[in-house]
């Protein structure tokens, strides 16, 4: 119950913001701290209710992921468990952890990557959006789903005027 985004594909790099509760540090800080690995479920309509579930202020000593129903699964890469039904899981080191008061950004690096086949392109390289459409936290209970994808692309006549571009080169 964080806010996660990707922040880099190369080298594929995912970033955390993390804020304590009521100025104690929250067990995933804690724990992202110690072990210096976590993982990053994705979560579809499908798992939402069971999200909330694993936002509750448990005491350090349960098992959020249990509570809420789901199965862990153990990680290949990193010794932390992802949750079976997540439709996109990834694992991840910790690059760098830069701390506020109450709160923390990680940038985490992934090491692998896991994606249900149900959710790619028949070629199985890309996700499909009509097949997985994941749910994403605007502001405290506010939420959104991807529903609504679409292709916006450069029109032709930019591409000469970027950098690099055929009008941009110097003449040989």
């Amino acid at each position: 119950m964080s806010f996660f985004n990707v922040f880099s594909h190369e080298p594929p790099i995912v970033i955390l913001g993390l804020q304590g509760r009521e100025g104690v540090e929250k067990d995933t800080t804690s724990n992202i701290r110690r072990t210096g690995e976590f993982v990053v479920n994705m979560v579809d309509m499908a798992l939402s209710d069971a999200m909330i579930v694993c936002s509750a202020s448990f005491p350090p000593e349960v098992d959020e992921i249990r509570f809420a129903g789901l199965t862990p699964v153990p990680a290949r890469q990193v010794a932390s468990t992802r949750i079976g039904e997540s439709p996109c899981a990834f694992e991840c080191r910790v690059e760098r952890i830069i701390d506020w008061p109450n709160r923390a950004i990680v940038l985490g690096e992934v090491v692998e990557m896991h994606v249900r086949d149900n959710c790619l392109d028949p070629a199985g390289r890309y996700v499909e959006p009509a097949r997985y459409q994941p749910i994403a936290r605007l502001h405290a209970d506010n939420y959104i789903t991807s529903d609504r994808q679409f292709v916006l692309s450069k029109p032709e006549h930019l591409l000469a005027h970027e950098i690099g571009g055929p009008k941009n080169r110097p003449d040989p």
